[in-house]
């Protein structure tokens, strides 16, 4: 072959590829892109709202916090779980959006219950990584807790494994900031990620979360036990708490104090409800306590 011709071949074999198609690639596709159409309508109309689930303080036995939990009220599909947008929200970029209103909405409900005299909770927010490496993200947090008046205490950021290594500088930095600012910090699914322990040491957290994973074959699944007493010995060793999630049965309960697990949180205490009857749900349980001494 000639020197121009195999030039010609190489050119024509650079550009050459295959494509596969089928239905269902096409299906997909229109199903994401309908998802985020009615995602951002969803934001337009305030179609989010929040549920909150108590976390148990299990050395006063008091409901002392709660996780806010997102969910979508489809008008026509009704309740939504997040599991089944916020895929497609972090995938959009709507997630930074979605999780700004979270954030002002958990800070709103805090005021709310300070001035219907229900005790001090703190509410935990889960914080998705585009969200959390937002530029400006520390300030729009201080904008929004010193706009409802609220004591940056009382507000808890849930972060991953998986963020704290990504972008670790600016990731220390941003956490850094925001425990000066006195809000608490606490890592989510703790112990289903590729987190270093020398990172947990550095970052300035104040909580580890046991995956549900862990919990609910407790006590009579030998190896998660014996991760979740692990997990509680190391984080009091470095002066962190621990909540154990997905807690559902008593026997669950047993163990965890007698690890000196500091909370618990799942169906056994309460499922996520709304605001307002978690309000109910933390008066009942205070006026039982009054009731038993």
């Amino acid at each position: 072959m000639k020197s121009d011709q195999w030039r010609r071949f190489l050119r024509v074999a650079a550009s050459s590829n295959y494509q596969f198609y089928s239905k269902e690639m096409n299906s997909r596709a229109l199903e994401r892109l309908a998802m985020e159409s009615k995602l951002r309508r969803a934001i337009e109309r305030n179609e989010f709202e929040l549920h909150y689930q108590p976390k148990l303080d299990l050395r006063s036995d008091t409901v002392t916090g709660v996780e806010a939990l997102i969910r979508w009220r489809h008008p026509e599909l009704g309740l939504i779980p997040p599991m089944e947008f916020t895929p497609i929200a972090e995938e959009s970029g709507l997630i930074v959006l979605i999780g700004e209103w979270v954030l002002q909405e958990a800070v709103r409900q805090i005021r709310k219950w300070k001035h219907e005299g229900l005790p001090e909770l703190h509410v935990a927010v889960n914080i998705a990584g585009p969200h959390f490496q937002q530029p400006g993200f520390t300030e729009f947090v201080y904008r929004t807790l010193e706009g409802a008046d609220v004591s940056p205490s009382l507000l808890e950021l849930e972060v991953t494994e998986s963020m704290l290594m990504d972008d670790r500088t600016t990731t220390f930095a941003t956490m850094s900031t925001l425990k000066t600012m006195g809000l608490r910090l606490s890592i989510d699914d703790f112990g289903t990620g590729y987190s270093s322990l020398a990172y947990l040491k550095r970052f300035p957290v104040h909580a580890l979360k046991v995956d549900r994973s862990f919990v609910k074959d407790m006590p009579g699944a030998e190896d998660d036990s014996a991760i979740t007493s692990a997990i509680i010995a190391m984080a009091h060793s470095l002066r962190l708490e621990v909540v154990a999630e997905g807690v559902e049965t008593t026997e669950q309960l047993n163990y965890l104090n007698m690890r000196h697990c500091d909370y618990a949180q799942g169906y056994l205490i309460s499922r996520p409800v709304p605001a307002a009857d978690l309000s109910q749900f933390v008066r009942d349980r205070l006026a039982a306590k009054v009731c038993a001494t």
